[in-house]
């Protein structure tokens, strides 16, 4: 059945876009107060003139897309998917305003890393970024990780069957029966883990050196960066800049914990601590964190690459959890991937990589609960044919609760697989047409379709430009888990379609 396009489809998506693009103006409050407090009057201006931006475009968005059409299922995922882009925009104005880009590409770029958690980056000069930039830069991260809709959700759109419609458009899963209230569940423990993890990590730097002002926005700037599953750091070594193993320690656990499903974060604090032994998202990333970090130590370790317990937790245990909670922290420089790093253990990364954290978190790639359904509807495809004909074989998986794993959600996770598949692999291409080794090109690759992070060089500012655009679009689709991408794409291409304005 056909449904007609009219001006109301369009008002709608311009009208809750313009809300969450005031969100975004608003969020931009915070660097500019950290620019005052630590007069960067440079940075100050910036950030006064992109909040102005921002909010002048979300009040036109709002004042042209003004209407009583309700939103339907296809608007909430074009508005979830449009909405980033102009975050992306909005987002990467300070970023270039600050002298720290060699182009506005560039700049949408690291927006766009930074929203999707990704991680890659192409600021220059990283050292000397302002405490302003470098506030927003991981706020942005940490905005984008819990999702740009739903801070929406929590703030500013009320009516509950539009704000649910939205928040699934961008990938979330509703934990309670009212969507506003799982919303502002998302970000209560988001932030009080922001606070028991800034302080940690800040007591750390302090002790490592690190004045006490800048102890805690270190502090905060890392754990965002843990939680959200996102990769930045304020200096260009990443986080081997700190040299402190405790460091180390406290990032990975949070950037573990930010990768877990938020419904599966709701039922422990509720007091449903058998969740973490029974949950397929939780058993998957043991077992497959636990295959491919041997793969990887057994590749590099047992070859005398690097020698001592100490040496293969710094350099392959860190990076292997990192590529699976799809974090990006880096222990290594991106050029020891290359240079010390041999097939078998970059095959080992690229496969934690792609497979990701756990539906409805932080993190990228295909997801853990994915491939628990797929392995166990595979032992029930073998269990069938080991049993008597007229034997009925049902399977079931845990998630918060029992579910029957019927033919529908087999078909589901494939599907999804199959389409991540595809896009790491066509992003490898483009790689390797412009003349990158094709196991370069995948590990980049995935690493931007799975929101990881991980560089093994390829990612730099003098890369062919369609290569960065590349980029940002498999940053973009992976993170929103391609429907709410193409339904988008699909709902652009009808309204400048010649045939007419008819949605299919």
């Amino acid at each position: 059945m056909e449904r007609v396009i009219n001006i109301d489809d369009l008002k709608v998506v311009l009208y809750y876009t313009g809300r969450i693009t005031i969100i975004v103006g608003l969020i931009m409050i915070i660097p500019l107060i950290a620019g005052i407090l630590f007069t960067e009057w440079p940075a100050v201006i910036d950030f006064l003139f992109s909040i102005a931006l921002s909010l002048v475009v979300g009040y036109l968005f709002m004042i042209i897309g003004r209407t009583h059409y309700i939103p339907r299922i296809f608007h909430a995922m074009t508005i979830a998917a449009f909405s980033w882009i102009i975050a992306m925009i909005l987002a990467a104005v300070p970023y270039y305003l600050s002298g720290h880009m060699k182009s506005f590409l560039d700049a949408c770029f690291d927006t766009m890393s930074g929203f999707t958690t990704t991680g890659l980056i192409l600021i220059q000069d990283l050292e000397h970024v302002s405490v302003a930039l470098n506030t927003w830069r991981h706020l942005v991260t940490y905005t984008g990780g819990q999702g740009i809709a739903v801070l929406a959700l929590t703030f500013l759109i009320t009516p509950s069957s539009y704000a649910y419609k939205i928040m699934i458009g961008e990938g979330k899963e509703q934990v309670l029966p009212n969507v506003k209230h799982t919303a502002s569940q998302i970000w209560k423990v988001s932030n009080i883990y922001l606070l028991l993890g800034t302080i940690m990590l800040a007591i750390v730097a302090y002790k490592n050196g690190i004045r006490p002002q800048m102890a805690i926005m270190h502090g905060m700037w890392i754990f965002m960066s843990a939680w959200s599953t996102g990769g930045f750091a304020p200096y260009s070594q990443n986080i081997l800049y700190y040299h402190s193993v405790a460091f180390y320690v406290i990032s990975l656990v949070f950037a573990i914990i930010g990768s877990m499903n938020f419904a599966t974060h709701y039922a422990i604090w509720s007091g449903n601590f058998k969740e973490i032994f029974k949950n397929i998202e939780l058993k998957s990333f043991s077992i497959t964190l636990t295959l491919t970090s041997f793969v990887a130590i057994a590749a590099l370790g047992f070859g005398k690459i690097y020698k001592g317990a100490s040496s293969l937790f710094n350099m392959v245990f860190f990076q292997m959890v990192s590529a699976h909670t799809t974090t990006g922290l880096s222990t290594i420089y991106s050029a020891s991937f290359l240079r010390e790093w041999n097939e078998l253990a970059l095959l080992a990364a690229i496969t934690a990589m792609a497979i990701g954290g756990s539906a409805s978190s932080t993190a990228g790639g295909f997801k853990g609960i994915r491939v628990g359904i797929i392995f166990k509807a595979i032992i029930r495809e073998i269990r069938n044919f080991v049993a008597p004909e007229n034997a009925v074989i049902t399977s079931k998986i845990h998630h918060i609760r029992d579910i029957v794993l019927e033919d529908s959600l087999v078909k589901s996770a494939a599907l999804i697989i199959v389409l991540y598949a595809v896009t790491y692999f066509l992003g490898a291409l483009v790689g390797v047409a412009y003349g990158y080794p094709f196991i370069q090109s995948l590990f980049e690759s995935v690493s931007a379709a799975s929101n990881v992070g991980l560089s093994i060089g390829v990612t730099s500012v003098t890369m062919p430009t369609l290569l960065k655009v590349v980029y940002i679009f498999e940053m973009w689709i992976g993170r929103l888990e391609f429907i709410s991408v193409l339904v988008f794409i699909s709902f652009i291409f009808k309204l400048v379609s010649l045939r007419g304005l008819i949605w299919k």
